[in-house]
C-alpha cells in the first residue's frame, strides 16, 4: 500500500531539515554584509540561492504530507 502522507517520525524530520536549512539560509545572508572578498561573497550568494530553493522544495513535501 503506498501512499503520499509521512509518519510522525518523517514529518518530524522534515521540519528540522527545514529550521536547519532556514537558520543556515539567515546565517549566509548576515555574513555576506561582513564579508569583504569577493570570490567568498559569490559563493555565499550561490548558498543562498541553493538555500531558498531547498526551503520551497521542503515546504512542498511538508504541506503535502500535512494535506494528506
Amino acid at each position: 500500500m503506498e501512499t503520499d502522507s509521512l509518519a510522525f517520525h518523517e514529518s518530524m524530520d522534515t521540519h528540522e531539515i527545514l529550521n536547519f536549512k532556514t537558520v543556515c539560509l539567515l546565517k549566509s545572508k548576515l555574513m555576506q554584509g561582513v564579508v569583504f572578498d569577493q570570490e567568498l561573497k559569490a559563493l555565499m550568494e550561490k548558498d543562498v540561492n541553493q538555500s531558498i530553493q531547498a526551503i520551497k522544495e521542503l515546504q512542498d513535501v511538508y504541506l503535502k504530507a500535512r494535506l494528506q
